[in-house]
């Protein structure tokens, strides 16, 4: 075995660039770089960061150079990723006498025009996750301090509290190469729901409340409500998961009322899709946007495996009935993440690169990808206006669709969807989706206004029946929250904010 020195390169810069990296032979056997473990922990919060194991596989991301102990004489497989806008590169080698070093170059296809994010990563060091982070090309990366149990050699639990030293609010934990950082917090309550907070100039307390055996006397309500006033986003995670606790919870409540900014779709499993929760939401007018994140708990998650492209502009049309290109204005890839979540113009994507505006009549679409995916598809109020599969160039997936819809009132948004497993991330189906655009009035269908009411109506029950309360007046507010929001949706009123207006 030698010690082989491997650089890859950007084929633009000819610089070393940071790429998550595989070596292996023709067995399938993986040859780790030094510094870095051939056999690692795979488990929720164990050693998380600086390798990642997907499927079988064990993936080392890198600075742009490792030292790799190699046999000679062999046929050697070197294979590295740097996110869905580069190629990925998979060469087959033989080392030969005397030789120590190996060189290659990773090529960018693709030039964004919005910001890379990943809204939610846990049990990184801000370091670990600014390495990921430029080895999987996103821009900006949020490291959600939690509090979580952990057993102790003694045998007893013990809660523990991640990340939370480390807390940078609105200001990056760390930067480096146009990549950034930030540590902010997550908030949850075993049953009532979780949130992200993000942007919070301070940490909102408490993280948790209830469990195990705490009073349920807090309120996610009051979380939103500091996290606003501290200039942050809130974002509902595990959204509609009922293995979390009671399907919606209070999170559904605070969204109905205007208090929750975004749904966030993660990479790690559900027992059920959230694709048609979101889709009843937006039937009832609720004008939330989508981001994504990894929800990287453990090695077996990159981060970015599920990422948001923000995009700044408006897709609403101009006067001439065309759709805006897309212009960004002055900003850090933060302040862009922002803008647009509060503008909706948001995509969530493992991979293809989905782009979407609409008008009051037209609506357009064009997806391209590294990673093969089946078809594109514009919907309307949850049915498929149009679709079209994709076709392959060179490595290169693309399609494109227009359509002169006939959608008066409700909604319209694009996905792209594809055959589970793919390069990039091969434990997940590839997916992309647009957040909405709305025209006309809600539809309000009742079967979607009458899901919403059960899952309000869920909580309710577990508040008389299960909520531990130190004085009736948590319990009044709390079953003032769900009382409000089910106002709204009882009179089929939830719309933009969730202020009333009149039925169309």
């Amino acid at each position: 075995m030698l010690n082989i020195h491997i650089r890859i390169n950007d084929a633009a810069t000819r610089r070393p660039t940071p790429v998550r990296v595989r070596v292996s032979d023709a067995a399938g056997k993986g040859y780790a770089p030094l510094g870095r473990l051939p056999v690692f922990a795979v488990g929720k919060g164990e050693d998380v960061g600086g390798q990642v194991r997907l499927g079988r596989d064990n993936w080392y991301p890198i600075d742009g150079g490792c030292e790799v102990p190699l046999p000679a004489g062999i046929p050697l497989r070197i294979q590295a990723t740097k996110g869905p806008e580069y190629t990925p590169l998979d060469e087959t080698i033989t080392l030969g006498a005397g030789q120590i070093s190996l060189r290659f170059e990773i090529a960018r296809w693709h030039e964004s025009d919005g910001v890379t994010v990943d809204t939610r990563a846990h049990f990184l060091s801000p370091h670990a996750a600014l390495l990921e982070a430029a080895a999987e090309g996103v821009d900006v990366v949020n490291v959600l301090a939690m509090v979580h149990g952990f057993v102790g050699q003694d045998g007893n639990g013990y809660p523990m509290l991640s990340n939370i030293t480390s807390f940078s609010g609105q200001t990056p934990a760390l930067t480096s190469g146009g990549h950034d950082v930030y540590v902010n917090t997550l908030n949850a309550h075993h049953a009532l729901g979780r949130l992200g907070l993000l942007n919070s100039h301070r940490v909102v307390h408490p993280l948790t409340f209830g469990d195990p055996d705490g009073p349920d006397d807090w309120s996610l309500l009051d979380w939103c409500g500091q996290c606003h006033r501290k200039g942050g986003l809130v974002v509902w995670v595990d959204a509609f998961r009922s293995d979390r606790g009671i399907l919606g919870g209070e999170a559904l409540a605070a969204l109905l009322l205007g208090q929750v900014d975004a749904i966030e779709f993660d990479a790690q499993a559900r027992p059920q899709p959230l694709l048609p929760w979101v889709y009843k939401l937006w039937d009832c007018g609720v004008k939330v946007p989508l981001v994504g994140g990894s929800g990287k708990e453990s090695n077996r998650t990159p981060v970015g495996a599920m990422r948001t492209l923000a995009f700044q502009a408006s897709r609403v049309s101009d006067d001439a009935g065309e759709p805006n290109p897309t212009v960004h204005t002055v900003g850090s890839p933060r302040d862009r993440l922002l803008d647009s979540v509060r503008t909706g113009n948001t995509v969530v994507t493992n991979g293809p690169l989905l782009a979407f505006a609409a008008t009051v009549d037209r609506a357009a679409a064009t997806v391209e990808s590294v990673v093969p995916f089946d078809k594109l598809e514009i919907v309307g109020n949850g049915s498929v206006l149009t679709t079209t599969p994709a076709t392959a160039d060179n490595g290169r997936y693309r399609a494109t669709l227009e359509l002169a819809h006939s959608v008066t009132d409700g909604w319209l948004a694009a996905r792209a969807v594809g055959p589970k497993g793919s390069l990039l991330f091969p434990d997940q189906p590839v997916f992309a989706h647009s957040s909405a655009v709305f025209v006309g009035t809600p539809v309000r269908p009742p079967k979607a206004l009458t899901a919403l009411r059960q899952c309000l109506a869920s909580t309710r029950e577990w508040v008389e029946t299960q909520g531990r309360f130190t004085a009736d007046k948590f319990k009044v507010k709390l079953l003032d929250t769900l009382a409000a929001a089910e106002a709204l949706v009882g009179a089929g009123r939830v719309s933009d904010g969730l202020e009333s207006e009149p039925d169309a």
